[in-house]
């Protein structure tokens, strides 16, 4: 199928009970009981459109396909409610799944199109759920994904889980324990607004993040004058070093800004072959060099 015909099919193709469904208007339970006036099709039937959709690109027989598979989107998205998500949203979701569902059924398969079209329904709502059933993400990976559904299922008959239960749900999921855990500790959690939430009275309000979660060291503003300084600090002192001849640079350097053991004076007395006393004065006439260049 080209591109054109695909968005054809998506676009101007449906009808507008179809469309309704994509743009939620009206009561929804109006919406519900038309679709379930609207005959099921035969087997028969059903491949005769959609071997006049792919043979032909016949958009009235794709339309006739989503129009009467539109009962089952609603049947499926039902079974999402528990999530806390508006019923008409999750049905939209479910009709673009059916409507990518027809574009790819081939009936030459020997299946029936509401068969194939549960995975693509199912796959829509569940992306749907995913963005949009916590302000931060549960489940970003496909084996997330899957532990996601699954132990919310296991949660509503289990409660809280032991120990067994953890091991058989990872077992069964191929997921380890501990990724076990961690979603049952989400799925546990809440969404909370980082304000005090609107109108509530100051003296009862509970207290919201933004009272405790605090970390003054890491204002933006002091941590860039903190860096900015730093900087320029690291810029003196590269500019100082190079203005030392070579020895005294080197005995700086090694005195002061080695990462090991600092060398003892006897050590470079003995290196350069003079006394230790001297390579003392050679360190404090660089360090003091050094420090005027700071004090400027």
């Amino acid at each position: 199928m080209t591109d054109i015909t695909a968005n054809a099919l998506v676009s101007n193709s449906l009808p507008v009970l179809a469309l309704n469904a994509l743009t939620p208007l009206g009561s929804l339970d109006a919406y519900i009981g038309a679709v379930h006036k609207i005959p099921v099709l035969s087997a028969e039937d059903e491949q005769d459109l959609a071997r006049r959709f792919r043979d032909d690109e016949d958009l009235d027989a794709a339309r006739e396909l989503v129009h009467s598979h539109l009962r089952f989107v609603v049947h499926v998205a039902r079974g999402y409610n528990g999530y806390g998500l508006p019923l008409g949203d999750l049905i939209q979701e479910g009709n673009i799944g059916l409507m990518k569902a027809v574009k790819r059924f081939d009936p030459d398969q020997g299946v029936r199109l509401v068969s194939f079209a549960v995975h693509w329904i199912r796959a829509e709502m569940h992306e749907f759920i995913l963005k949009n059933w916590r302000i931060v993400k549960v489940a970003t990976t496909k084996a997330q994904r899957k532990l996601f559904f699954n132990l919310r299922k296991s949660k509503k008959r289990l409660g809280w889980m032991n120990d067994a239960e953890v091991t058989a749900v990872a077992a069964d999921l191929n997921v380890s324990k501990r990724e076990v855990l961690e979603m049952e500790s989400r799925l546990s959690g809440r969404d909370i607004g980082f304000d005090a939430p609107a109108g509530e009275d100051d003296d009862h309000a509970p207290p919201s993040p933004v009272s405790y979660l605090r970390a003054d060291a890491e204002d933006p503003s002091q941590m860039y004058e903190r860096e900015d300084e730093e900087d320029s600090q690291l810029s003196l002192l590269r500019e100082g070093l190079a203005k030392l001849d070579e020895r005294s640079r080197d005995i700086v350097a090694r005195r002061w800004l080695g990462n090991e053991n600092k060398v003892t004076l006897q050590e470079l007395a003995d290196e350069y072959g003079v006394s230790a006393e001297r390579i003392r004065q050679i360190e404090a006439n660089a360090l003091k060099k050094m420090r005027a260049l700071f004090a400027a």
